[in-house]
């Protein structure tokens, strides 16, 4: 006989079901696992066999078998435990196996019989929910799977033992509900800085049209102040931007207590992080930086001290939105569209074009610093900008600046408008004006005489590829959207193409 019992397999954030086959036969005793199981799959042998000798129950003395099919689908992770287990005590009579049919199962096991929490415990009980099914997890991740749906069958306990008892009928677990957002109270305010207006409104700008973003300037001129303040004026989630980043976090276990927020992800790897690292891949094909930024912000400081190829390897991410990693047995993908901010200094120095400085090595200090970030790469930055050092002359008796709500609801309103029209327009996947495709931008911002005028005579200028063209009309048109306005005029045209320096290594 033969018992079966539904699991999953994680390929990105997608939860493919797996059918764990258990069969005892009589012959030489041996537990053999198959249906390409990586270590911690095969490792199961030992925690599933101690933890049914803590719940009372030993294996019998027989030929042991567990499949795991699709035969071909690679299987990692320790949350095929649980299944296994649950699977042998139905064949050995220990539960009814009819039971387990209506539950998909995930957990792993302890030698003493307990369920440790694992990752990946939302898309899977999405996917469970999807195919009808309830889901059986450990209790340190039942809150976390309460938020798949309050029509979902959710049964979590502490240990195998707990489980059995529950499935007995002896002792009935509560459904575990969804913990609440974190508190979004630790945001760095847009009020604390000084000085520096035409970098926060470009700040402002990059924020209302979710565009990549880059600050030059020298040490100490609060590049990263004004980065670490852009997610206090970005809006929060939406529902299905929620779903999207809290698997992607679930997957890589950054769900902490099963409480999700609604403040979009800040990550800023340092400059030694390697490709793996930030783009996803390893040995498990894990999320990387650009995917845990899903749907807010990715910031690179220091951004020449980063290997030129890893920073190239970002270039399929911001024009795609998703990262696409590719192995002998495997092709994974993930959503990965973020917003880019970068930071860096002007040169090795770090002062280069500061008044009173000179470089003992010159312009080729500048030149060199600045050319170890490629043109494609920068090319796919929206908005460059310089931001001078402010003196201590400017930050005594320096008037307060707005605060991050004044400059959030602004955002927000921007955001509502292009939300809007893009919705009207039938694309419903398009939020925001950095987003948009060539062909959209062109039709949305159809520029007049005058405005193509200066846009020709900037081409010619500043040598825009065609690429550069559409992220200044896109610029433009959040400018306009910020004002309020319908049309696209020439001074929004003006600012956008203002916001585009030429770094001396481009």
């Amino acid at each position: 006989m033969t018992t079966r019992i539904t699991t999953v397999a994680f390929q990105g954030i997608e939860a493919v079901p797996v059918d764990v086959q258990v069969q005892i036969s009589p012959g030489l005793p041996k537990f053999n696992i198959v249906g390409l199981p990586d270590k911690a799959v095969g490792e199961s042998r030992e925690r599933v066999r101690g933890a049914l000798i803590a719940s009372g129950l030993a294996l019998p003395a027989k030929h042991i078998s567990v499949n795991l099919a699709p035969a071909d689908l690679p299987k990692e992770g320790s949350h095929y435990d649980l299944p296994i287990a649950l699977g042998l005590m139905a064949a050995m009579g220990a539960i009814p196996g009819d039971m387990l049919e209506r539950f998909m199962v995930l957990g792993e096991l302890g030698l003493d019989g307990r369920l440790a929490a694992i990752n990946g415990i939302l898309p899977a009980a999405i996917a469970a929910n999807a195919r009808g099914l309830g889901i059986i997890c450990p209790a340190a991740s039942g809150a976390e799977a309460a938020w798949a749906g309050d029509d979902i069958d959710i049964v979590a306990p502490a240990s195998l033992f707990g489980l059995v008892n529950h499935l007995a009928g002896r002792q009935i677990l509560g459904r575990p509900k969804p913990n609440v957002f974190l508190p979004n109270t630790s945001t760095p305010d847009l009020a604390d800085l000084r000085g520096q207006d035409v970098a926060r409104r470009a700040l402002e700008v990059a924020a209302a049209g979710g565009h990549n973003f880059l600050m030059i300037g020298p040490p100490g001129a609060g590049k990263s102040m004004l980065a670490q303040r852009l997610p206090s004026i970005l809006p929060p989630l939406d529902p299905r931007e929620l779903l999207d980043v809290s698997m992607i976090a679930s997957i890589a276990g950054e769900v902490k207590n099963g409480a999700l927020s609604d403040k979009r992800p800040f990550r800023a790897p340092h400059h030694s992080a390697s490709m793996a690292a930030l783009v996803g891949g390893g040995l498990k094909v894990r999320p990387g930086e650009v995917s845990l930024a899903h749907n807010g912000v990715l910031f690179l400081d220091e951004l020449p001290e980063f290997q030129p190829q890893v920073l190239d390897s970002l270039r399929q991410p911001l024009e795609s939105g998703e990262t696409v990693i590719a192995r002998a047995n495997a092709r994974v993908t993930y959503p990965s569209r973020f917003q880019l901010v970068a930071a860096m200094n002007p040169c090795k120095c770090g002062m280069a074009g500061t008044p009173g400085h000179t470089c003992r090595r010159g312009d080729k200090c500048a030149g060199d610093y600045q050319g170890r970030v490629s043109g494609p790469f920068l090319d796919r930055i929206d908005i460059r900008i310089d931001v001078p050092a402010v003196s201590a002359a400017d930050m005594i008796g320096a008037a307060q600046g707005e605060s991050s709500a004044t400059v959030a609801r602004r955002v927000a309103r921007a955001r509502e408008i292009q939300r809007r029209r893009y919705c009207d327009m039938g694309f419903e996947n398009i939020h925001t004006n950095a987003a948009a495709s060539a062909n959209i931008i062109e039709q949305i911002v159809a520029p007049d005489g005058e405005s193509r005028d200066l846009l020709l005579k900037a081409a010619e200028a500043f040598s825009l590829s065609a690429r550069a063209y559409h992220r200044v009309l896109k610029v433009a048109r959040t400018l306009a959207d910020l004002a309020g306005s319908d049309k696209v005029a020439r001074p929004h045209i003006a600012e956008a193409l203002s916001y585009r320096i030429n770094l001396a290594g481009a």
